[in-house]
């Protein structure tokens, strides 16, 4: 697993979600969400990545003349 990334599982696999849904994928690798940001919940579809960034910079200061 990477960190912040997905659970990357050998498949077919049969995935039970917290509210009882069977969500079933017959693909030979799946990417199970682990950051609950993907919109198609329990897999990944690499919303992780699109998390918001916000860096606060303090603006320049004047030391005054060098």
């Amino acid at each position: 697993m990477v960190a912040g990334g997905p659970l990357l599982v050998e498949g077919p696999v049969e995935v039970v979600t917290d509210d009882g849904r069977v969500v079933v994928s017959d693909r030979c690798v799946v990417a199970l969400c682990v950051c609950r940001r993907s919109r198609r919940y329990p897999f990944c579809d690499t919303s992780h990545r699109r998390r918001d960034r916000r860096v606060s910079e303090a603006p320049p200061t004047d030391s005054g003349p060098d």
